[in-house]
């Protein structure tokens, strides 16, 4: 399969505490996100997808993760593009102080999460728990 043009890489965290997920809702062109996790487009293609997902939770939460290991990727379709989604399971490193263009954060239990997530919360972390329990 060959990839649309305008396909993306994205590249971001998964924080778990306390049996509770990080997770955030951002502003975008004229619309909030449903919740996700942090993390977004892989910008430099230079750098890794591990520098891309450093470099994400610092623009967006203002912390330094530690990451424990990648998780399995997922590639979605959305409206006519593919979306690569690389996740890395990490330690938070510092207090979370958001950043511009997040309007909603906050620790969700994970066997109890929002409605309103974006799909891939949802299947990473049936996985984690999954592999974790």
């Amino acid at each position: 399969m060959k990839l649309p043009e305008n396909s993306i890489i994205a590249s971001g965290p998964v924080i778990i505490e306390e049996g509770k997920v990080l997770l955030n809702k951002e502003q975008k062109e004229g619309y909030i996100t449903p919740w996700m996790f942090v993390g977004g487009e892989v910008e430099e293609f230079d750098k890794s997808l591990e520098d891309a997902c450093h470099r994400e939770v610092k623009e967006e939460m203002g912390i330094d993760i530690e990451i424990i290991r990648p998780l399995e990727p997922i590639m979605i379709q959305n409206e006519g593009r593919v979306i690569v989604l690389i996740h890395y399971l990490a330690n938070r490193i510092g207090e979370i102080i958001p950043g511009e263009g997040i309007v909603e954060w906050g620790w969700h239990d994970i066997n109890n999460l929002p409605e309103d997530c974006t799909p891939n919360v949802y299947k990473i972390i049936s996985k984690y728990k999954e592999r974790e329990l």
